[in-house]
């Protein structure tokens, strides 16, 4: 049997609008809400990501968004207004597994493109697949793109706190995650800085907060 890995582990501390917003609008289960805390676990082999959400939905009072399977990984989150609901469905899986937050994967930024000024026709193409706010032309856009994915949430969540943007994509499924943020140059540079210091925080730690 392979050996279980703990692959992503992420807390938000407090969803911000719009990300809430965008998670709540492609989410199958639980519609989180601004304001919660929320608990990102991606597991190998996937399968184990049934008995991690069994684990966490028994020991503590959260309420589940997305129990997401792949052929490599699977992916669990959860909310709750009480922080420390979150923190007892992390240590209750924790429990499970043998494993800390010190197993999982460190994140990396694989690329962060900013792009002003953005063509109509371009603008166009990402809107059709887009899940929230509309790319406008001539917007400065941001596309970020990190692993493990669900790191990108995080990455999210904190562009929003820095800066007054509109989340127009967010992919936390499969080996890379990607984000695309949108508004003024200035901005959109901010939402970046904010994004890139919180991943990278974590890399300097070598541990997930």
């Amino acid at each position: 049997m392979p050996e279980f890995q703990l692959r992503s582990y992420v807390r938000i501390d407090c969803m911000q609008p719009q990300y809430a917003a965008y998670v709540g609008a492609t989410v199958q289960g639980d519609i989180p809400v601004a304001g919660m805390a929320e608990l990102f676990i991606e597991v190998a082999p996937s399968n184990e990501v049934y008995r991690v959400a069994d684990v966490a939905l028994k020991a503590a009072d959260v309420r589940p968004g997305t129990q997401f399977v792949e052929r490599e990984f699977g992916l669990l989150e959860v909310h709750s207004f009480d922080p420390s609901a979150i923190e007892a469905a992390a240590q209750a899986i924790f429990s499970l597994t043998g494993l800390t937050e010190a197993d999982a994967i460190v994140p990396e930024v694989a690329s962060a493109q900013v792009i002003t000024n953005v063509d109509p026709y371009q603008a166009q193409l990402i809107n059709k697949f887009r899940r929230g706010a509309l790319l406008v032309p001539g917007q400065t856009l941001l596309v970020m793109e990190i692993a493990p994915a669900a790191y990108v949430t995080l990455a999210a969540n904190e562009a929003e706190k820095a800066s007054d943007i509109d989340q127009v994509y967010i992919s936390n499924v499969g080996r890379f995650g990607r984000l695309m943020v949108a508004g003024l140059e200035s901005e959109v540079l901010a939402a970046r800085d904010g994004a890139l210091a919180a991943i990278e925080s974590l890399a300097r730690r070598g541990v997930p907060s």
